[in-house]
Formats: C-alpha cells, structure tokens, sequence
C-alpha cells in the first residue's frame, strides 16, 4: 500500500505496533466459522467469514463488524 502524505513517517506510522483490541479469534455459531473480536464473556464484534455456505455472506446477520452474543464452552 502507498501513502501519499506531507506528514512524517513517525507520525504515520504512530501506535502500529500497539494493540487496542484483543487478537481474533475463531468461532462456530450456527454452522459458520468466523473470526471474532471479543467484547466480553458473551459479546464480540464480527471481522470475518471463514468458512461457511455461500450464502451466508449475504445474510445481513453475518456482516463483519456486526455484534453478536455467544456461549462460550470448552472443548476437552
């Protein structure tokens, strides 16, 4: 990616290499495998479909960036 701007690099460049959300995770809900940002316990934020049916992608209920609500288990 090329960025065309006046401003320095050092300022570009600020807080790249901090992290403000958790590392994405992957979940199964309902069949899709998606990678989700997590909010709390039960909440995270959608970024994107990993594995799913076709038309999961235009099921509004998927979009990225959308919040859902999930229960947590795990696996042994």
């Amino acid at each position: 990616m090329i960025h065309y701007t006046v401003l320095p690099l050092e300022a570009v460049m600020e807080g790249i290499d901090h992290e403000d959300f958790p590392r994405p995770v992957e979940i199964v809900m309902n069949g899709v495998t998606m990678q989700v940002h997590p909010i709390n316990a039960r909440q995270a934020r959608i970024v994107r479909l990993i594995s799913c049916n076709l038309q999961d992608y235009l099921n509004p209920q998927y979009a990225p960036g959308r919040m859902i609500e999930f229960q947590p288990f795990l696996q042994g």
